[in-house]
Formats: C-alpha cells, structure tokens, sequence
C-alpha cells in the first residue's frame, strides 16, 4: 500500500503558500465573482427576451463585451446600494479595503469582498438589492422599449449606464 504523499487534516492545501486568511479572502472573492457574473447574464437574457433578442451566445465577442459592461456595472450598482446603507463607523475601513486593491477596476470587488467579511447578512443584501435592481432595469428597459422615450428616475440616473447599454444593443 503506498503511503499518501500529503500529511495533514487537509491535503488539498498543501502547495498553496498562502496563508489561511489569503485562501478565505480569495475564495470569498471567487464566489463574489460567480455571483456577479450570474447575476449579470440572468439581466442580460432577460433584458433581451422583453427586447425580443437572442440570447447572449458564448462565442460572441460582442455578447463577450456586454456580459464585461453588465457585470461591471452591477458590481458599481451593487457598490452604491450598500454605501447608502453602510455603518459610519465601517465606511473607514471600507475606503481602505478599496484603496488597498492592486488597480482601479479591482476596487469595487475588494470592497465587496470586506463587506462580505463585515456584514453579517451580507448575502442576504446581495440578493435582495440585485433583484431590486434587475427589477428597476427590467421595469425601465420595458417601458423604454415600449413608449420608445428613456424614462430615469432619480434612484436609476445615479446608477450606471446599463439600461443605455441594452437599449443601444437592441436598435
């Protein structure tokens, strides 16, 4: 019988130098990215299927290039919602947990990732302010599509240009 070539409680560790905190954190950044990105291609084939569009196929750059937009700007939708309602005595730390991100695209995500950490309800938020926001972004592409006007409101002009995105694909 051969010997297991890992000794220890978990083997599937071993050859990762990072510590455990570095393994959580980036873990706890992975499903934050899965859900975005889940969350952003459910948007988008339901903003095409009112649209009376395809759904988005993988082999297209173009569909490619709109997933990136929708998920980006989600994640900026996401980022605003939760300030609005983050704790003052968190909002120091958070600043700090954004500017610490290696670039500028990076940030949104790293303070995602310390809200997860700090929140503990967290998920909970998530997915009630994604669907709030799918809700708002369906509602309005609806009506746009319909009376063919734009129609912001206060709330949704301060959020990214996703709706724009979707009406200039399906012209």
């Amino acid at each position: 019988m051969s010997e297991w070539p890992h000794k220890g409680a978990f083997p599937h560790q071993h050859g990762d130098a990072r510590g455990l905190l570095e393994r959580i954190e980036a873990q706890l950044r992975e499903r934050i990215e899965e859900a975005i990105e889940m969350a952003a291609l459910r948007l988008m084939v339901d903003t095409r299927a009112r649209a009376g569009r395809p759904a988005p196929e993988s082999t297209s750059a173009a569909d490619r290039t709109e997933f990136e937009g929708t998920a980006r700007a989600l994640l900026h939708r996401l980022r605003a919602r939760f300030l609005a309602e983050l704790p003052a005595d968190l909002r120091p730390r958070y600043q700090q947990a954004e500017s610490a991100a290696a670039d500028e695209a990076a940030r949104p995500l790293a303070g995602q990732v310390f809200l997860a950490r700090q929140l503990p309800d967290y998920w909970q938020r998530f997915e009630h302010y994604q669907q709030e926001d799918a809700q708002e972004l369906l509602a309005d592409a609806s009506w746009a599509a319909a009376s063919g006007v734009s129609r912001r409101s206060p709330a949704s002009a301060q959020r990214s240009s996703h709706s724009s995105i979707a009406r200039s694909h399906s012209a």
